[in-house]
């Protein structure tokens, strides 16, 4: 049995009371009590504390009956600021999110090389140049969130990152000394399911990510919680070899998944026989529906060896939802039919399956769904973006 103080079950209460203010946009305090199963005196004290932090607005709900209109509470969306980060291998891209979740701002920079102080020195400028921005916002920019492409430990600490051959680095504590902002650090696939459970599928008790860009990382989200293994590296599904002694890895073994269904390999492959550097997505698409037949040849064994791993994912997790994260595969009509007309075995079950909607920016909107959640320091998140007020009532200092 869970026990405590008053103050831990204030601040249970509390958490409770944010979440459902988040997860509803808008409700009044009698709704709030019903919902939550808090009396209506323990939900007016928080209710009042929350408005005195600036943490929650009073608005009047828009009615056409009789009598007095009920008072609704939402999240102050401008009280502050999340800034999530996507950190790979060619391109860091910055998202800057309000409190409900709404990206506000966001952009990409290309990275030349891969020492670890240069790029410190570089997201310590534009960590300082959003903390800048935020500076009208009563809460102010309230964390950072960085995704990585690499095993992360527990601690947050990088372990390695194949890529930048980056061992052991402390980003965490050497951007909070340069900036003063509380920093977190993230797997980019687990960043990628994060945002799937909070923006699409909050309900689901059992969701996994695969993201399939520079390498291939896999996201378990289970009963609202990232599964990470005892040291932080569950995931790490890039690295099951599905062709013995096959293509050489970063990893030090051979025949890893990701040399055969990353985009990454796949681009390079595309390219090679093209006889071209570095395609681009556009060309990419015209080549599709162009049917260029090289393109179309290689596509096609992307896929199958895409579904191999697949295949083998759903038999380890039985994934209620299963979303696969792949601008390359927005690009192509029928991947998903192709896909499971591959996945054949009547053992390995699923009940969804399908192509993310956020492709490249899945990684740094959960980077700020997970800076919001700290912030409020809340259990459980549920977000929903308005399109209408995206890239609105920011203001650029």
């Amino acid at each position: 049995m869970i026990t405590g103080d008053a103050s831990y079950i204030k601040k249970i209460n509390r958490s409770l009371i944010i979440s459902k203010i988040i997860e509803h946009g808008m409700i009044s305090r009698a709704d709030l009590a019903k919902i939550t199963g808090l009396n209506k005196a323990t939900i007016s004290v928080q209710a009042a504390e929350l408005l005195a932090e600036e943490l929650i607005i009073e608005t009047q709900q828009e009615h056409k009956n009789l009598g007095r209109r009920p008072i609704m509470l939402s999240i102050n969306h401008h009280a502050g600021y999340s800034l999530g980060i996507d950190l790979d291998k060619r391109v860091i891209t910055f998202t800057l999110s309000d409190l409900s979740g709404s990206p506000l701002d966001s952009r990409s920079i290309e990275i030349a090389a891969s020492d670890y102080n240069q790029i410190i020195e570089l997201l310590a400028e534009q960590i300082n140049h959003y903390k800048q921005r935020c500076t009208h916002a009563p809460y102010g920019l309230i964390g950072v969130v960085i995704g990585i492409h690499g095993i992360v430990n527990n601690d947050e600490s990088i372990y390695f990152v194949p890529y930048h051959r980056w061992h052991n680095k402390n980003m965490k504590a050497d951007l909070q000394n340069e900036t003063g902002i509380n920093i977190y650090i993230e797997n980019n696939a687990n960043l990628c399911s994060f945002a799937e459970i909070v923006y699409k599928h909050y309900q689901s008790e059992n969701l996994l990510s695969v993201s399939l860009y520079s390498g291939i990382g896999l996201g378990i989200m289970v009963n609202s919680k990232l599964l990470k293994g005892c040291d932080g590296y569950a995931g790490e599904i890039g690295h099951m070899i599905i062709v013995p002694d096959g293509l050489p890895c970063g990893c030090g073994n051979l025949g890893c998944w990701e040399q055969y269904a990353s985009e990454s390999s796949f681009m390079k492959q595309l390219s090679k026989n093209h006889h071209k550097e570095n395609v681009t997505y556009d060309e990419i698409q015209h080549w599709l529906l162009e049917q260029d037949p090289v393109t179309s040849k290689l596509m096609k064994d992307y896929i199958k060896f895409l579904s191999y791993g697949l295949n083998n994912i759903i038999n380890l997790y039985n994934p209620e939802i299963l979303v696969i994260n792949s601008e390359l595969l927005r690009l192509y009509p029928n991947a998903l039919d192709e896909i499971k007309a591959h996945l054949t075995s009547t053992v390995g079950q699923y009940r969804k399956l399908q192509i993310s909607e956020f492709g490249k920016n899945a990684c740094s909107m959960g980077a700020c769904a997970l800076g919001i959640k700290n912030f409020l320091e809340i259990n459980e998140l549920c977000l929903a973006i308005d399109e209408s007020k995206m890239q609105k009532e920011f203001i650029s200092q």
